[in-house]
């Protein structure tokens, strides 16, 4: 029982081995496709400024890529079902010491488990952000080649929509500058507003806290009307009798 035990522990760890062995010639090799993938693309950038001519170099190596990917998830699938019945001989081993021995290998195999996958998945991710750049940057090339290779009266219209479009943002800017005076006008006004109303009412405050000063201060303005008037009347009478010794 404990042999047919042990042959099988080796079974699973040498089948572990396989495909561990077998993930990594995969991963350098996938590596190694993303590597070319990203200079073939420089490559093609670059002479694509001097020849429009279309390369299908990309397209075989996305499909390389999309293939090799799925062998490597498949890969990564197995190796995680080998590491699960290890798991599961483990739990059902009965001798302490080699439980522990056994636990210890069991984590090796996890830990190689856990780097290829974190490196499947970065090589990954690496290459559809590179695909996804790529894919962008032409899109834009198409565009400005499809914009030069217009005709001159397309052109001739597209700069005078900016021309127009460049003086729409310009009055914009103005009317809101208006604006931001405008509103600031108000606000001090509104404050100078309020500020009078703030010393008119301190000067009423002071004159019902005061009534005799408030009496004092009519009497004085009653007595300034009061010489202004007689002042008048002095002025007056004294050009009239000039007026009349003149005249006689």
């Amino acid at each position: 029982m404990a042999a047919g035990s042990s042959n099988y522990w080796e079974d699973l760890r040498k089948q572990a081995r396989q495909l561990e062995n077998e993930l990594d010639l995969k991963l350098v090799s996938f590596s190694k496709l993303c590597t070319s993938y990203s200079g073939a693309r420089d490559g093609r950038r670059d002479r694509y400024s001097s020849d429009t001519t279309p390369l299908l170099n990309g397209s075989s190596q996305d499909r390389m890529f999309e293939t090799m990917a799925v062998e490597i998830e498949q890969l990564l699938g197995k190796l995680t079902g080998i590491n699960d019945k290890m798991a599961e001989y483990t739990n059902s081993a009965g001798v302490p010491s080699l439980n522990a021995a056994l636990m210890h290998t069991l984590q090796r195999h996890r830990d190689i488990l856990q780097d290829y996958t974190h490196e499947f998945h970065k090589t990954k991710a690496n290459f559809l952000a590179i695909r996804e750049r790529e894919n962008l940057l032409g899109s834009v090339r198409k565009d400005i080649e499809s914009y030069k290779s217009g005709s001159g009266v397309n052109n001739r219209r597209t700069e005078l929509f900016l021309k127009e479009h460049e003086h729409l943002r310009n009055s914009d800017r103005l009317i809101e500058e208006t604006i931001s005076i405008a509103m600031a006008t108000k606000e001090n006004m509104t404050s100078q507003r309020g500020m009078l109303k703030s010393i008119q009412s301190k000067i009423n405050t002071l004159a019902n806290r005061f009534p005799a000063v408030n009496s004092l201060i009519q009497r004085i303005n009653l007595r300034k009307r009061r010489d202004s008037l007689i002042l008048g009347a002095v002025i007056g009478i004294c050009t009239i009798l000039l007026l009349l010794y003149a005249f006689h």
